[in-house]
């Protein structure tokens, strides 16, 4: 699946008071148009996510991300699923072995 052609659903959405659009808020998930799961394979109906069309993935990653401000956690399955950079730890090594 193309990063590009990704979409985003989430539990929770927060509007933007200055002109009125949704966007997604705390843990969001990749979610491919069309589709009726997310990226890590959650459906949407079971799990209470709502689906946001006009947000991409690209746009909800909090490093990066014009949306993000509302996001608390981003899937790491789907991040895997949608081509996160695999040369890019959430871990270090402090006190080596020697």
């Amino acid at each position: 699946m193309a990063l590009r052609s990704s979409a985003v659903a989430s539990a929770d959405q927060w509007v933007d008071p200055d002109d009125g659009v949704r966007y997604p808020a705390g843990e969001v998930h990749g979610w491919v148009q069309g589709h009726n799961e997310t990226v890590c394979g959650l459906s949407l109906s079971r799990s209470g996510l709502t689906r946001f069309p006009h947000v991409s993935w690209a746009d909800v990653q909090p490093e990066s991300g014009r949306h993000a401000e509302g996001v608390q956690a981003v899937c790491r399955r789907c991040a895997a699923g949608l081509g996160a950079r695999r040369d890019q730890r959430r871990w270090t090594r402090t006190d080596p072995r020697p």
